[in-house]
């Protein structure tokens, strides 16, 4: 069978979830890497697919990319949108969401932009090549793309890769793919590795002696995501600062995208929670290590709940003298019941980014009046918000923060109410 082609000039109509022009062609959509609304393309579509000949116009919102890696690498997808469209591309992505679930009534949103170089937490695969490795993150469908630069990423995070790259070409244990997770804490750069062959002795020589040299004080090995961890090397004590306090986190622990963006979303929960006094309890799901629970519990009591054990274990071992306590809960099989969340004067809902599952259902049934939901996914949220507006909840604040610059991600914080005197004050406030 002859195969044919066809050749069209199409307009760029909006940008799909990947970050992707769409374009229209015989009734179907097609995404196009690298295009913007508005701009005028001539495609080729061949053997089921659609290639980019031209742009034969250019947005006003294009911009040139800061890094030179960006046609390759798949950690940002629009870094030739300027900064101020693609925040509002984001904002319009969580409206969107917010209006097709009936909230249409709506408040102005505070918008917030990380600056580049804050990222303080990296993912990156390993991949042995002749002569070393690669040290960086995929293309799109592809192997990784080795990161020579990077415009995203903490100073200190990319001087030390250099030098990581180096020692870890010259471990036994790196044989094919590996992967590698930083957070840099207070205490210094957190490393948790993996490789597909087991750590020799002189694995772990090279690796303790790198930790010494640059001020490390962890580096945790696993054979691969979920098997039990082993300290590597350790030099010192590990710890970092949520509200004050003092936390040990575990290694590949989660960590907020950048130190901008984490206080960007504890001032949008804290403004959001309702009149408090000191007894009052506030029901936090989902808590991670306690990035939220201390703040919170300069307003409140914390119950704190979270599913992974190492998580919950550091947060507990720094509530000591704070008005928080930490259980460890799986909130997908367990969610807690209406009678449990009908303790709470507000709950304080940060699910994983597929959603809260079971947990919301629960929460719906309850009768808790005020819930501060932070969401990293407006497909999920999406899901779930049809719930909430048939459940009574009505939209007091919402903010849209972007510290995943460059990326389609992006952080909402939601203060949701259905506390008629909380509703009546707020569309005051707004109609001034």
């Amino acid at each position: 069978m002859m195969e044919t082609s066809t050749q069209i000039h199409a307009t760029v109509e909006q940008l799909g979830r990947s970050g992707d022009g769409m374009v229209r062609h015989e009734g179907r959509a097609w995404y196009i890497p690298g295009t913007l609304p508005g701009e005028q393309l001539h495609l080729r579509f061949h053997d089921g697919e659609a290639e980019l000949l031209e742009r034969e116009s250019t947005s006003p919102h294009r911009v040139e990319a800061p890094c030179s890696l960006s046609d390759l690498c798949g950690g940002c997808a629009l870094q030739h949108m300027d900064q101020t469209a693609l925040l509002e591309w984001k904002k319009d992505q969580v409206q969107r969401a917010l209006n097709r679930s009936g909230f249409t009534d709506l408040p102005e949103p505070a918008l917030y932009q990380t600056p580049p170089h804050s990222r303080q937490r990296l993912d990156v695969a390993l991949q042995r090549v002749p002569g070393g490795i690669i040290l960086g993150l995929h293309q799109r469908g592809g192997d990784p793309v080795d990161m020579t630069e990077c415009p995203l990423i903490r100073p200190e995070l990319l001087k030390l890769l250099p030098p990581l790259r180096e020692c870890l070409s010259s471990l036994g244990a790196l044989t094919g793919r590996g992967s590698l997770a930083i957070n840099l804490l207070d205490s210094g750069p957190d490393l948790t590795l993996e490789t597909p062959a087991p750590l020799s002795g002189s694995d772990r020589e090279k690796l303790a002696a790198f930790a010494r040299e640059h001020g490390i004080p962890r580096i945790t090995w696993r054979p691969a995501p979920g098997r039990v961890m082993e300290t590597a090397a350790q030099t010192g004590p590990v710890f970092h600062h949520f509200g004050g306090v003092r936390v040990s986190p575990p290694p590949a622990s989660f960590l907020q995208a950048s130190q901008e963006g984490e206080q960007a979303i504890r001032e949008a929960v804290l403004a959001g929670l309702p009149p408090l006094n000191r007894k009052d309890r506030i029901i936090e799901l989902y808590a991670g290590c306690g990035t939220l629970t201390f703040p919170l519990a300069q307003h409140g009591f914390v119950q704190a709940y979270e599913g992974d054990r190492a998580a919950i274990a550091s947060l507990r071992a720094a509530t000591h003298g704070s008005r928080a306590e930490g259980s460890g809960r799986d909130l997908n099989r367990q969610p807690l019941l209406p009678p449990e969340l009908n303790q709470a004067r507000v709950v304080v809902l940060d699910p994983p980014y597929a959603g809260s599952g079971k947990q919301l259902a629960s929460l719906l049934r309850s009768k808790v009046q005020d819930v501060v939901y932070v969401s990293c996914n407006p497909a999920a949220l999406e899901k779930e918000l049809p719930a909430l507006k048939q459940a009574g909840f009505a939209v007091l604040s919402w903010t849209v923060i972007d510290q995943f610059l460059w990326s389609t991600d992006v952080e909402t914080v939601l203060v949701l109410s259905r506390d008629p005197k909380r509703i009546r004050k707020a569309e005051k406030k707004r109609k001034g």
